[in-house]
């Protein structure tokens, strides 16, 4: 292997070949196995009645262990995440997550 070049690992291959909606599948995978965020956040909304959370519930628990800035940001990519691979929906006006869009 030369300077610069790329080994897909065999997941790797099998995501390059995907369509859209397996590549989703398998980020979504991914997402809930080695992302314990998008894990919590899809649990507790699955175990909630009306299936919904606010993300202050979720920002307060990062804070406990990061810097304000440090949890916003990280809320931030674990929201796109999930909502990417269809774990979630989001309410930007409303500050919810819930299962509205859901695969």
């Amino acid at each position: 292997m030369a300077d610069g070049d790329v080994r897909l690992s065999a997941l790797g291959l099998r995501f390059v070949g995907a369509d859209i909606d397996g590549r989703k599948a398998l980020f979504r995978a991914a997402l809930l196995e080695y992302v314990p965020l998008v894990a919590l956040i899809r649990r507790v909304l699955d175990e909630r009645p009306k299936h919904e959370a606010p993300a202050a519930r979720f920002r307060g628990e990062l804070e406990d262990h990061l810097a304000p800035g440090d949890a916003a940001r990280s809320l931030r990519a674990a929201t796109a995440w999930g909502r990417y691979a269809e774990l979630f929906a989001y309410d930007e006006a409303r500050h919810v997550f819930s299962l509205e869009n859901p695969s």
